[in-house]
C-alpha cells in the first residue's frame, strides 16, 4: 500500500508521462491533475517532478495494487481500474480528431496514423505488453507464406470471474462492441472499458463511419472501419465504393469485409465493418496463375491468384470500372451453383458469399474476391468448406478475413497443449492409447495427432526434435485448414470449375 505522499509521486510521474507520450496539452495538466487528486482522494500535489521509471511497472501497476490493497476494487477488476485512470490522462475525442487532423493537413495522412497509433499503444488501449507474449512463426507453404500466432494476448477469464460477470445486469448499451458508443464506456466484466479508446470520423461513399485500431493488434498497425449505424454486416456493391474510399483516404493501408454469412465470416456480424491495416497479409504478395478478359472491362485486369482459396483478382487505375467489375462478380457468385464441385449457392437460405479486399499499389486499385461458401451436410456439420474435424484440435473457430488471407490466429490453449505433444515425443510422458482414447483425458482432442506423430517418429526424440515435429504438425495443419476452405480446389477438377465460373458465370475469356 502506498503512502499519501507515494501516491501523490505516482500521479505526478503519470501526468509526466502523459505530457511525453500522450499529447496532454500543458493547459490541460493542472485540470488533469485535480481531476486525479479528487479521484485519490487526496488534497494537494506533490513537488513536480523531472522524469519517472517504467510506465507499466512502475508508475500504472502500484496505482492500481494500491487500490486493490486499500480495498476500493476487486482484483479482477483491475483492468477496468486501470483503464478508468489512463482514460483521465488521455486527450478527448474532440482534441484527439484536431490533432489527427492537423497532422494530415500538415504532414500527411501516414503520419497521422502513426501519431494515432502511437498514443493507442501509449494510453495502453492497445496492450503492448499482453500482445507481446504472443507466439509467432512463419511457414513456407506452396504458395507463399504463411504467417502463424498463438494468441496470449486475449486472457482466458478465470471461473470466478466468469461466475461474477453472470451477475452482471444486461443493459443492452452499447449494444455491440463496434458500436460509436463504446468511446468512453466504463465497461464491466462482460464488456471491457474503453475509456482510452480514441476513434477518427470518416466519410465512405458518403456515409459517416469511424476508424479506430484493434486492441489485439493480429497484425501490424490492425485497424477496423465502422458504421455509425448498428446495422447487420452485408457485402454488397456499395461495400466495394466504402473499400475503395478508404484506400483513397489512407493509401497505406489495405481495407477489407468478412463475409456476412455464419461459418465463413467474422465473429461479430452484427455492426457493419471492415478490417485492414498495413500491407503485410501473406496473400498479398502472391502472383496470378491464369489471366481472363472482358470488353466490357477493357482497363480491368481480371486474374485468379495463385493462391490456397479461391481468388478473383481485380487490378485496375479506374475506380468506376473496377467498382464494376467487383459487382459483377458478387452478383455472379451470389447465384453460381456447380453441383459437380459441391458449390451449391442457395437452399432455404443464401450460401455463397465474397470476402473483398482492396488495397492500392502506386496508382492502381487492387481487389481481391475470395469466394465462400457455408453450406453444410451430414458429413460435414461445421460446413462444407470448413476445416475437416480431424484439425479442429488445432482450428475449429470459423475461417475470417485474417485466416484467410494467410494469417492464422490459433487459440492460447495450444501453448501448453502442444508442450504436453512434445512429451509423448520425447518419451517423458507414457504412449498409452488406452488412456489417450478417454473422453475424460486432458489431450484426447489430440489423440489422432499424437498417435500419429508416434507412429512416424517415435518416442525418443530429443526436445528440439520434438518440437520441430509439432510444430511442423501444425504448419501442415494449417495449409490443410486453407485448402478446405476454398471452393474450387487446387486440383485439375477443381481449377477446371474455376475456369467455368470465369467463363460462364462472368462472361470472361481466357487470355
Amino acid at each position: 500500500m502506498l503512502t499519501d505522499e507515494q501516491l501523490k509521486v505516482k500521479i505526478n510521474e503519470l501526468l509526466c508521462y502523459a505530457s511525453d507520450n500522450l499529447s496532454l496539452e500543458q493547459e490541460d495538466e493542472y485540470y488533469v491533475l485535480n481531476t486525479l487528486l479528487d479521484f485519490f482522494g487526496l488534497n494537494a500535489p506533490a513537488a513536480p517532478i523531472e522524469k519517472y521509471g517504467d510506465f507499466q511497472t512502475e508508475i500504472v501497476d502500484p496505482l492500481v495494487q494500491h487500490s486493490i490493497d486499500t480495498g476500493r476494487i476487486k482484483p479482477e477488476e483491475s483492468i477496468l481500474f486501470e483503464t478508468k485512470i489512463l482514460g483521465m490522462v488521455t486527450p478527448m475525442p474532440s482534441a484527439v480528431i484536431a490533432r489527427f487532423d492537423a497532422i494530415a493537413s500538415h504532414q500527411g495522412v501516414k503520419k497521422a496514423t502513426d501519431w494515432l497509433f502511437a498514443l493507442c499503444k501509449a494510453n495502453n488501449y492497445i496492450r503492448m505488453p499482453d500482445i507481446k507474449k504472443n507466439i509467432k512463426w512463419e511457414h513456407n507453404g506452396k504458395f507463399g507464406k504463411i504467417g502463424i500466432t498463438i494468441n496470449l494476448s486475449k486472457p482466458e477469464k478465470d471461473p470466478k470471474q466468469i461466475a461474477l460477470a453472470k451477475l452482471q445486469p444486461k443493459t443492452g448499451y452499447p449494444a455491440c462492441m463496434l458500436c460509436p458508443t463504446n468511446v468512453g464506456f466504463a465497461g464491466n466484466l462482460n464488456h471491457p472499458a474503453r475509456q482510452t479508446l480514441r476513434t477518427i470520423p470518416i466519410q465512405l461513399d458518403n456515409e459517416y463511419w469511424h476508424l479506430q485500431y484493434s486492441p489485439y493488434q493480429y497484425y501490424e498497425e490492425h485497424s477496423i472501419a465502422f458504421s455509425d449505424e448498428h446495422r447487420p454486416m452485408n457485402v454488397c456493391p456499395a461495400s466495394f465504393r466504402r473499400l475503395l474510399d478508404f484506400v483513397d483516404l489512407f493509401p497505406h493501408y489495405f481495407m477489407g469485409s468478412n463475409a456476412a454469412l455464419p461459418i465463413v465470416g467474422g465473429s461479430i456480424l452484427t455492426h457493419d465493418h471492415y478490417q485492414g491495416g498495413l500491407k503485410v497479409l501473406p496473400m498479398m504478395s502472391v502472383g496470378n496463375r491464369a489471366r481472363y478478359e472482358s470488353p466490357k472491362y477493357k482497363k480491368v485486369g481480371i486474374y485468379i491468384a495463385d493462391w490456397y482459396n479461391s481468388v478473383v483478382r481485380l487490378v485496375s487505375e479506374d475506380k468506376e470500372q473496377i467498382y464494376k467489375a467487383a459487382s459483377d462478380v458478387l452478383a455472379a457468385w451470389g447465384n453460381w451453383t456447380d453441383e459437380s464441385v459441391g458449390v451449391i449457392c442457395k437452399t432455404t437460405d443464401q450460401h455463397n458469399a465474397i470476402t473483398p479486399i482492396v488495397r492500392k499499389e502506386d496508382e492502381q486499385y487492387v481487389i481481391d474476391l475470395i469466394l465462400r461458401n457455408n453450406r453444410t451436410d451430414e458429413a460435414h456439420p461445421y460446413g462444407i468448406f470448413h476445416p475437416e474435424e480431424r484439425l479442429h484440435n488445432i482450428k475449429k473457430e470459423g475461417i475470417g478475413i485474417i485466416e484467410v488471407m494467410g494469417l492464422f490466429i490459433l487459440p492460447g490453449r495450444l501453448k501448453k497443449e502442444l508442450g504436453e505433444v512434445e512429451k509423448y515425443l520425447t518419451g517423458k510422458t507414457a504412449f498409452d492409447m488406452k488412456t489417450l482414447a478417454d473422453p475424460e483425458n486432458a489431450m484426447y482432442k489430440h489423440a489422432d495427432m499424437i498417435v500419429q506423430l508416434v507412429n512416424d517418429n517415435g518416442t525418443a526424440n530429443t526436445p528440439a526434435k520434438a518440437k520441430k515435429i509439432v510444430t511442423d504438425y501444425v504448419n501442415s495443419a494449417c495449409e490443410q485448414i486453407l485448402e478446405c476452405t476454398a471452393v474450387f480446389k487446387n486440383t485439375e477438377v477443381g481449377q477446371a470449375a474455376f475456369d467455368k465460373f470465369m467463363k460462364e458465370g462472368l462472361g470472361l475469356s481466357k487470355f
